[in-house]
């Protein structure tokens, strides 16, 4: 079989399901597994698809965002462990920026009992910082229906008058060429501004996230520590080169 037919099956194999995985595809074809790797990689390159542990995945829309009730039903026990050992690297007296969404609202419950000043653009974060005891600050601006931050020009505003220690992040896409991503473009400035405004930022993002590309930049790779779940064995060298990578298991 033709190199373009194989990946004609696989493109058409990823129309119909979200993940294919190599041995699948290696009966369809009737092709050895290292050829559908190499396919896979090409097909990656071309920005056709993700590879993923044992196969690929189809990528997601550039503009496509999860509500805050669907996220928080994805991947929760890699949340859990990437919220963990984000939380521990907090120190006493640290003034924090924890950016909205699903795995920065799982950091709360990991917060060490000390006196720390939070800034936050998460509605959804409020109540339980404030029922742990924290001095807590929510930034103006409009809110984003979708994710319930704060987002715009105020949102901007409000945070410059604030510097902190240390940035917790979300980011939708995680890509040794195209950096952080997320999809909406004020949500990314406010992003953006946050890491400016810290001493040590830090991404939180699942294995899920890494080689997606959304809509909007938030800034390169070796502007912030990435937190992830996974194997070390198995990270592309592409990002361990160009920033810190911190691997975490439970």
């Amino acid at each position: 079989m033709l190199t373009e037919e194989r990946h004609r099956i696989i493109l058409d194999l990823l129309k119909q399901k979200e993940a294919i995985k190599i041995q699948e595809i290696a009966v369809l074809t009737d092709a050895s597994e290292s050829t559908i790797r190499r396919d896979l990689t090409q097909l990656e390159q071309e920005k056709f698809l993700k590879r993923v542990h044992g196969g690929a995945s189809r990528l997601q829309g550039k503009l496509k965002e999860l509500t805050v009730s669907e996220k928080t039903s994805k991947s929760l026990h890699e949340k859990s462990v990437i919220g963990r050992y984000a939380a521990s690297l907090i120190e006493e007296g640290d003034c924090i920026f924890l950016d909205a969404g699903t795995t920065t609202l799982g950091m709360i419950d990991f917060l060490p009992e000390m006196d720390i000043v939070v800034v936050t653009n998460g509605l959804t974060h409020v109540d339980d910082l404030l029922q742990k005891g924290f001095k807590t600050y929510i930034i103006g601006g409009s809110v984003k229906p979708t994710t319930k931050a704060m987002v715009g020009s105020g949102a901007i505003e409000s945070l410059q008058q604030y510097r902190f220690d240390k940035a917790f992040l979300g980011t939708n896409g995680v890509h040794p060429q195209y950096g952080y991503t997320t999809p909406d473009p004020e949500e990314a400035q406010v992003k953006r501004k946050a890491i400016d405004l810290s001493r040590e930022a830090m991404v939180l993002a699942d294995d899920s996230k890494f080689g997606e590309i959304a809509f909007s930049k938030i800034a390169d790779l070796d502007k912030a520590v990435v937190i992830t779940n996974g194997s070390e064995n198995e990270m592309d060298l592409a990002y361990m080169k160009q920033t810190t990578v911190k691997v975490v298991t439970a």
